[in-house]
């Protein structure tokens, strides 16, 4: 991908994703969604009645399920990748400011010091995988009803159904904040953005 010139040896859009995260992040995200789908479809009566096919829905939200973990796992032969967990998983005392300037309901730039991810998607991220894992594990308790004994799996069932809510809550959120800012979704999607944006938005990040 070529990128313009403003000036000499400085471009006007930066990479900030490559084709490893994008596509781990895309197959992430397409198989949450098939969980939510299919999970909205087993527990909101007038979704299970328009559907039907209540085993198929339950096999297809089970084996999307176990394939949650895939991706990020593939997408570790990346070296790109791995950086970017890196960062996901530093916190530093600017982290400390965005996150009083977002209790604060303070936008201004000058007030929201970031890396190459703020403190908001830090910790997005952490809580996503940690829920992902739990998810999986109270999933497979379900699943595999012989491993564990009753009082397990009777537990396992209440996190997970009200876990799954806070997880649909929470990509709510996610994709809501994603809507309102159209230059981070392109470089989700493209793998760039513009230098303006990241200077305003990342002003500790150093492409």
């Amino acid at each position: 991908m070529s990128l313009r010139v403003d000036a000499p040896g400085r471009s006007t859009r930066v990479r900030r994703f490559t084709p490893a995260a994008r596509w781990v992040h895309r197959t992430t995200a397409a198989l949450m969604g098939v969980c939510v789908v299919t999970a909205a479809c087993l527990y909101v009566p007038q979704l299970a009645e328009l559907v039907g096919r209540r085993e198929l829905v339950v096999r297809i939200h089970e084996w999307a399920g176990l394939a949650l973990p895939v991706p990020v796992l593939a997408g570790l032969a990346s070296r790109a990748f791995r950086a970017d967990l890196g960062f996901l998983n530093r916190f530093g005392s600017h982290d400390r400011v965005w996150l009083r300037a977002a209790f604060r309901r303070d936008k201004r730039a000058a007030s929201r010091p970031a890396g190459k991810f703020n403190a908001g998607q830090k910790i997005y991220a952490a809580w996503i995988a940690g829920a992902m894992l739990v998810m999986l594990g109270t999933g497979l308790m379900m699943w595999f009803t012989h491993l564990t004994p009753l009082v397990w799996r009777t537990s396992a069932t209440f996190v997970h159904d009200w876990l799954a809510l806070t997880i649909g809550i929470v990509l709510a959120g996610h994709i809501g904040m994603a809507l309102g800012d159209p230059e981070a979704r392109r470089g989700m999607r493209t793998g760039s953005v513009s230098r303006e944006w990241a200077e305003r938005e990342h002003p500790l990040w150093r492409p």
